[in-house]
């Protein structure tokens, strides 16, 4: 029987009105949680372990890209130093903070985690949930 994907989701895309500026940043944040890209088109391109779950790409149907209120996405981190690295990383690259890392008690007592708001706006998320 063939490995199956425990998750969900199939993907995630966000739109960008800059994808070469977009692709600077995740590129420099997402290997802090041991993600990289692993497909490229034109116009867009998806980062993942092992296949593609997050994709970065201009709006196919060609008007500007916009952000979701009261959506973001949360990326697993394996560890609180890679809820740490991912946090630096992002501001390094230019996100703005949006919450440090740390545990937020009312999100469970296993969660740490942190925000950042990417150069886009969208709010992106590492989340670890010690057992």
């Amino acid at each position: 029987m063939e490995n199956e994907n425990p998750s969900i989701i199939s993907h995630l895309s966000i739109g960008t009105n800059d994808f070469e500026r977009a692709v600077a940043f995740y590129d420099k944040v997402l290997p802090s949680l041991g993600c990289k890209q692993v497909m490229q088109h034109p116009g867009a391109v998806a980062y993942g372990r092992e296949y593609p779950e997050f994709w970065v790409q201009t709006p196919i149907d060609g008007k500007p890209a916009t952000m979701g209120n009261g959506f973001h996405i949360g990326f697993v981190a394996h560890s609180k130093e890679a809820v740490h690295a991912f946090h630096e990383a992002a501001l390094a690259a230019g996100g703005t903070d949006d919450g440090p890392p740390g545990p937020r008690p009312d999100y469970g007592e296993a969660y740490y985690g942190c925000f950042v708001r990417d150069l886009d706006g969208h709010k992106i998320e590492a989340t670890y949930w010690k057992e």
